[in-house]
């Protein structure tokens, strides 16, 4: 997703496309530096009014990629309010030739041929092979158009960027990715935030973009991407090193799973205990929501982590069949909640 302050809009972003022509298409990486594993970024700019038909299609390719040899997950990021209607999909694969030929099947050109109408425009990528997996917190992926004869210039101003994002708050660390001669021409950093206000304030500082006037000479134009997720910090596991997240649309069901019990008991005992006490509706509000997110971040998330790991850890999840097998597991629970409280409240 680009991010473009007003001096950032002088260097004329520019993003390249993902499909130019679909029949001729062939998608390869830029290598990493720490393992065989390959990840790939799209990010796709959807017609309005097409936001249904888009997810459908997103699915269908989704399940379609979780068949290939080496897949291991796929996470999506739909837009937030003031990024318009880009949605952004990464694909990781164990290997780089395992992601490579998925990017190059006839069945993904297919897939973007059916779904070439839901696009504004062509969508774009990034393929990075190797490095840390973008599995938690808040990253931005930066594809630069290098100038001929300047690697060394731009490599010296990357160690620049380092050095003054260091100082930022929330900075988790920083990769770079050569490019491949005749193969991908870009060079891609990804850095990583805790949380998107600091990555934010770091992407928006007068310091970035002083740093970006001075490399105007090293680069002709660069991309922003930003991929995070919404509740990270209750979805980690295994130290969150190999299994990751699972996609924002389980997390959410897993935590109205949990926040809806909690909360319901607690009007029920906390809740009226302050009203007898005659506290302000405001304060009692506070009290409460200061218990619900200690009881789940402490107790109650742990434990539907436990019990849904077969469906939410995106190492295992990986067929139709575990996703529709969740999702039952969670609404049945939903209803017996429903019903529980229903008789009991009256």
């Amino acid at each position: 997703m680009s991010h473009v302050s007003a001096s950032d809009r002088t260097l004329h972003l520019r993003q390249v496309p993902l499909l130019s022509n679909i029949k001729g298409v062939s998608a390869r990486a830029t290598p990493g530096s720490h393992d065989d594993s390959a990840t790939v970024v799209t990010s796709q700019k959807v017609r309005p009014g097409c936001e249904d038909d888009y997810r459908r299609w997103q699915d269908r390719t989704n399940e379609v990629a979780g068949e290939f040899a080496g897949f291991e997950d796929t996470e999506q990021y739909p837009p937030t309010s003031t990024e318009g209607n880009e949605w952004v999909v990464v694909f990781r694969f164990s290997h780089l030739d395992q992601l490579t030929a998925w990017l190059d099947s006839d069945t993904r050109r297919e897939l973007l041929e059916q779904g070439r109408a839901l696009f504004e425009e062509p969508p774009t990528q990034e393929v990075l092979a190797g490095g840390t997996p973008i599995h938690d917190a808040v990253t931005a992926v930066i594809s630069h158009d290098v100038r001929p004869d300047q690697e060394r210039a731009f490599m010296s101003w990357q160690e620049k960027i380092l050095t003054a994002q260091r100082k930022f708050p929330g900075f988790m660390g920083s990769e770079l990715f050569r490019p491949v001669k005749g193969v991908q021409d870009k060079w891609v950093t990804a850095f990583r935030f805790d949380t998107r206000q600091h990555l934010d304030e770091w992407l928006e500082s007068t310091t970035r973009r002083k740093l970006l006037d001075e490399g105007r000479d090293a680069f002709v134009s660069y991309d922003v991407r930003k991929v995070g997720s919404a509740f990270g910090s209750w979805f980690r596991f295994e130290q969150g090193a190999e299994e990751g997240v699972p996609p924002n649309w389980k997390q959410a069901m897993s935590v109205v799973l949990a926040l809806y019990p909690t909360v319901e008991i607690l009007n029920l005992t906390v809740g009226s205990q302050l009203d007898a006490l005659g506290m302000p509706g405001y304060l009692a509000l506070f009290i409460s929501n200061v218990l619900s997110v200690s009881i789940l971040t402490w107790l109650l998330m742990p434990l539907v982590n436990r019990a849904l790991a077969f469906w939410l850890m995106p190492g295992r999840a990986r067929s139709l069949r575990i996703d529709v097998a969740g999702v039952a597991v969670v609404v049945v629970c939903w209803l017996a909640f429903i019903v529980i409280f229903g008789l009991t409240t009256g």
